[in-house]
C-alpha cells in the first residue's frame, strides 16, 4: 500500500505525538506501506518554522529530505499536473498546501493519512 501524509501527520509521527491516530500509526508503522510526504508539506514547515508558527520543527525544516531518508519515507514531488489540479479544486477552502494535497492524492490514487475532515469533502480516501 501507498499512503500520503498530511504535514501535521509527518511532524506527530516524528515526535511521536499521541494525538496520531492509532490506524494512522499502523499504517505508517507497516513495513509493507510506501510512505510518501509532498514536496508541499516540506514548503510548508519550512515556512511556517520560519514564521514562528512551527518553533518545534526547526530541525526538521533545516533538511526536510534527511528527515525523510531517516524515517525511510519517500518524497512526492509536485509536478504540473499535481499544480493545477490543485487550482482547479472546487470550494473555498484556502490553504495551498491542503490543496495540494488534495491533488496529488486524486491524480495518484493515494489515500491521505489526516485527522482533518475537510478532505472528505474532496472524495479523498482518509486514514486516522
Amino acid at each position: 500500500m501507498r499512503i500520503l501524509l498530511d504535514t501535521h501527520t509527518l511532524l506527530w509521527w516524528l515526535d511521536g505525538d499521541r494525538r496520531l491516530g492509532k490506524r494512522a500509526r499502523a499504517a505508517i508503522a507497516d513495513e509493507r506501506t510506501t510512505v510518501l510526504v509532498s514536496a508541499a508539506s516540506a514548503w510548508e514547515i519550512t515556512t511556517k518554522a520560519r514564521l514562528g508558527k512551527l518553533p518545534g520543527a526547526v530541525e526538521v525544516a533545516g533538511d526536510v529530505s534527511a528527515c525523510l531518508r531517516s524515517q525511510r519515507f519517500d518524497a512526492l514531488d509536485i509536478t504540473m499536473a499535481h499544480a493545477q489540479r490543485a487550482g482547479s479544486l472546487p470550494g473555498a477552502h484556502r490553504d495551498p498546501f491542503d490543496r495540494m494535497l488534495i491533488a496529488q492524492a486524486q491524480a495518484e490514487n493515494l489515500p491521505l493519512v489526516s485527522n482533518d475532515e475537510i478532505f472528505d469533502r474532496y472524495g479523498v480516501v482518509r486514514i486516522w
